[in-house]
């Protein structure tokens, strides 16, 4: 079982990355049904987590019994695929459409809640313990013969098949007309879906037949686990591979801003002592703001090219006439001869041009030049 201890750590290390990407996202749009509806989904995985968890290991967690504890793990099953139905159906219909959906969908929902209700009241109580940790399925037990029992594990187990299908169909429609990105994470999305509805139906006729009778092997019953934790991880990260391929994508962005913002500092620093008027924006206070203030590095950045653009502008008219040297020489030169109060006899000219016509490629010039002037004279 050792295999079982890696995926279930697995999985709970991503439904907690992923919950918490899908918070800071419902967070930024809290009116978004569709995304509400997911981060349930979510969290009823890493709901099941601890109250099954619990209950496997027959122990009484936050003063609750190990059968309350496996109850409490089947309902949050159930609403985390009711999360996942509604997910889907708020973001193919509009919203009154939607909403009759969402009634619907919850009878059998709430059917299933009842029967799981039901059959932990009328549970003998001497079966509870073993019932809720699952030792009918365990070596060396005898056969399952408690309707109860079967109702326990069999309806939270076939109401979630039936979920993750119908979002395996769902899923694969939407793939087919989506932008790259998209189509590969539903893709993923859709392969765990297959994965986790298999490994829900094979719970299911496991159950079934060991209730009715067959003589059901215990190492077969965690062929469902195989199937169901590796599914639920694929899920999850296909699920959130869009936005996090843009998130990842903006910080190398973020990266390359800030890196540039301080491979300027020599050139905006000689500029800026001459210039200070085109100064756009206060400058920073100190290096630890400047490095923390993750917000503001495109605005920085932004801002030191453009200045650096305008001091250039200013003391150009002074370059033409200082011809000899380097750019960074006749750069220094032309700085000194502006603060000395020499007249210029040139009107601007260009200097250090990009071969296109983009930010990015003016900031890679002036780095080139902040890069010469950074060299010992």
């Amino acid at each position: 079982m050792v295999a079982v201890t890696v995926l279930v750590t697995l999985q709970a290390t991503v439904a907690i990355l992923v919950l918490a990407i899908l918070l800071y996202l419902l967070v930024k749009a809290p009116e978004n049904v569709p995304l509400r509806g997911v981060t349930a989904t979510i969290a009823s995985f890493s709901l099941t987590m601890v109250f099954g968890g619990a209950a496997i290991r027959g122990l009484t967690f936050l003063g609750l019994a190990p059968i309350v504890s496996r109850l409490i793990q089947h309902l949050g099953m159930l609403a985390g695929a009711y999360g996942l139905i509604l997910f889907y159906i708020f973001s193919a219909l509009d919203r009154p459409a939607a909403r009759r959906q969402a009634w619907w969908h919850a009878i059998p929902m709430a059917a299933a809640a009842v029967i799981l209700v039901g059959s932990v009241l009328l549970m003998p109580a001497g079966l509870r313990y073993d019932a809720a940790t699952l030792a009918y399925a365990k070596p060396g037990a005898g056969p399952l013969d408690q309707i109860t029992i079967a109702a326990l594990y069999v309806t939270p187990n076939l109401y979630m098949g039936l979920a993750f299908g119908s979002a395996f169909r769902w899923t694969r429609r939407h793939a087919r007309g989506a932008e790259p990105r998209l189509r590969f994470g539903l893709a993923l999305a859709s392969l765990g879906l297959a994965a986790m509805a298999a490994g829900e139906a094979w719970f299911v006729i496991a159950t079934i037949a060991r209730w009715s009778g067959v003589a059901v092997p215990a190492w077969t019953f965690p062929i469902g686990l195989y199937l169901l934790l590796p599914g639920s991880v694929i899920f999850m990260i296909g699920f959130v591979y869009p936005f996090t391929h843009m998130r990842l994508a903006a910080v190398r962005v973020w990266w390359q801003h800030r890196r540039v913002y301080h491979q300027l500092a020599p050139l905006w620093t000689l500029l800026h002592q001459r210039f200070p008027e085109d100064a756009l924006g206060q400058v920073p206070s100190s290096r630890w703001r400047d490095t923390l203030s993750l917000r503001s590095v495109h605005r920085r950045y932004y801002r030191r090219v453009i200045e650096c653009r305008d001091g250039l502008l200013r003391v150009s008219p002074y370059l033409a006439t200082n011809g000899n040297g380097s750019l960074a020489e006749r750069l220094r030169a032309g700085l000194h001869a502006h603060a000395s109060g020499v007249p210029a006899s040139h009107h601007p000219v260009p200097v250090a041009i990009p071969a296109t016509d983009d930010l990015d490629a003016d900031a890679r010039e002036l780095v080139t030049l902040a890069r010469e002037l950074s060299q010992p004279s």
